[in-house]
């Protein structure tokens, strides 16, 4: 039996009450408290995530940005030091080998921020496309990160800084701040649908800032659950659910990550390309039920007798209690107001095509 990973945080769970899963091969949190209070927390204050799992990976080099250029379906061109980049790299099929952010450290430096289940995958991948003067380290024993998100996040995270966070504009990072006394890495993104940071530093500094931003009691820790539920809620894809090697971008909604006008053939080009003509064979779409039940990942959905895709992701909203979810299915039928139907427990169950997302931030 394999022994499941752990992050450099593991020892601190048990202080907060958290309760550990087996999350792709890490022993992680899925709660302190409770999902339904932790996605409260993050929706109205602040909440305080351990994501030391994520794979950190460095690309140097004078060929850099020609290699990620092939690499990635974004345009990375248009990356700016200190600033971030949401993008996907593909297969030449155009299916998803791992969604991922882009940080542009120097002129010839980039950080790539991976799924922690996607690690090796990914890094075997990306030394298998290497080409020109270009260094593809694996640096992510060396790093923890943590997200605060939430309304009060910044206020909160602020009280044990001197720099002043919010000249760090959404999709800008900052290097070398200061943080209780100890050097981070701090970029303005997150996974919530939330504003926030996520922190980046050595596993020993992750460690003692989660106690310092816990100790000022205005943050809550939070676990993969309510992650999940507030990630799912502002429509983010999940790497293995919306997004997977059968799965493209463009079949996932996330557009704006594919750049078909780059002067370069990336990975997956052409499909993505015929698919832009074309249109999608498949659309990611949001559902809610009509009759009782909730639809969950796997679940079958048919119109009529034609089984026309499956849920990836469905939860009953913590917030709003509608039961709804997200589903990949063949274009027709992916019109707004659409009534479907969900295979549940062998019954069919109704279910109508809504917008998405299901939660925006007011700004």
């Amino acid at each position: 039996m394999s022994t499941l990973k752990r992050t450099p945080l593991f020892d601190s769970y048990a202080k907060f009450g958290g309760k550990t899963i087996d999350f792709g091969g890490w022993e992680l949190p899925v709660q302190f408290s409770s999902i339904k209070e932790e996605h409260a927390a993050v929706r109205g204050s602040a909440g305080l995530f351990d994501v030391s799992h994520m794979g950190e990976v460095f690309v140097e080099g004078s060929g850099a940005l020609q290699y990620l250029q092939k690499l990635v379906t974004n345009d990375v061109s248009k990356v700016a030091i200190d600033q971030t980049q949401y993008t996907t790299m593909c297969y030449e099929d155009g299916g998803v080998v791992d969604d991922l952010l882009i940080y542009r450290l120097a002129e010839e430096k980039y950080l790539l921020v991976v799924n922690a289940a996607n690690i090796e995958k990914d890094v075997a991948w990306m030394e298998s496309q290497a080409f020109g003067d270009v260094v593809i380290t694996n640096d992510s024993e060396n790093f923890g990160q943590l997200a605060i998100q939430g309304p009060k996040a910044i206020e909160a995270l602020q009280q044990l800084t001197d720099f002043t966070l919010t000249d760090v504009k959404p999709f800008r990072l900052a290097q070398n701040v200061d943080i209780a006394g100890y050097t981070t890495l701090i970029s303005r993104t997150g996974y919530t649908g939330e504003d926030g940071f996520e922190i980046y530093a050595t596993p020993d500094t992750v460690v003692a800032l989660w106690d310092k931003i816990l100790a000022s009691g205005e943050v809550v820790p939070c676990g993969l659950g309510a992650r999940d539920t507030l990630r799912f809620e502002a429509c983010l894809p999940l790497y293995g659910q919306e997004l997977s090697k059968d799965i493209t971008p463009l079949e996932a909604g996330i557009n704006f990550v594919v750049k078909l006008n780059k002067d370069v053939d990336f990975n997956g080009k052409p499909t993505l390309q015929a698919q832009k003509e074309q249109g999608v064979p498949r659309k990611s779409i949001g559902i809610e039920m009509i009759d009782k039940g909730v639809p969950r990942h796997g679940y079958k959905v048919f119109k009529g007798e034609e089984e026309i895709g499956e849920v990836t992701t469905g939860t009953q909203l913590p917030g709003s209690k509608r039961n709804v979810g997200l589903a990949l299915i063949k274009s027709e039928y992916a019109e707004l107001g659409e009534e479907l139907e969900v295979a549940i427990r062998n019954r069919r169950l109704k279910v109508k095509t809504v917008e998405t997302p299901f939660y925006k931030r007011q700004k």
